[in-house]
């Protein structure tokens, strides 16, 4: 179980080579901030890591973890999230957020009907998706169109979806 105050900063996407180096795959905005957050911890806690670039390559970022030295250790590694402790990340101005602290909000519409929570945030490469599950599922474009209101005090998020989707 993943602490509260932790958030997902990326993946081992597999090995490479045969002395232990990974493919990363960094969910910063900027890929290579991800060396400025160690330690980093597996998603239970029970492994911390610290990581060193070995070189850029296609879908991700090439690293030497600690204590993993060989190909096979690298291939037990393959699917591992690498979370941070939440503090390390930097604070974001009033318009951005971290898709962690969007999850689990409750979504209504602009009349204040409830649509359901914000299960997942998706991005395919054209844009933040958020899902909101209720009675349905909503596949919305995080857009300042499509939510105009995002209240992390209040613990929810309004949505004006295009009245086809509803």
């Amino acid at each position: 179980m993943t602490k509260p105050d932790r958030t997902c900063v990326g993946a081992i996407a597999g090995a490479f080579g045969v002395k232990g180096d990974v493919r990363l795959k960094s969910f910063c905005s900027t890929p290579e901030d991800i060396f400025d957050y160690q330690p980093l911890w597996s998603e239970d806690g029970s492994r911390s890591f610290t990581i060193q670039p070995a070189r850029q390559m296609a879908g991700g970022i090439g690293v030497r973890m600690t204590g993993v030295t060989t190909k096979e250790e690298a291939d037990l590694l393959k699917g591992l999230t690498l979370w941070v402790d939440r503090d390390k990340l930097p604070s974001l101005p009033d318009d951005e957020f971290y898709h962690a602290d969007l999850i689990g909000l409750e979504a209504v519409d602009t009349g204040g009907a409830i649509l359901g929570r914000v299960r997942a945030v998706h991005n395919h490469g054209a844009g933040d998706i958020i899902e909101i599950v209720g009675t349905s599922a909503l596949l919305l474009p995080f857009t300042r169109e499509a939510v105009p209101t995002v209240d992390l005090t209040a613990g929810r998020i309004v949505v004006d979806p295009p009245e086809d989707l509803v």
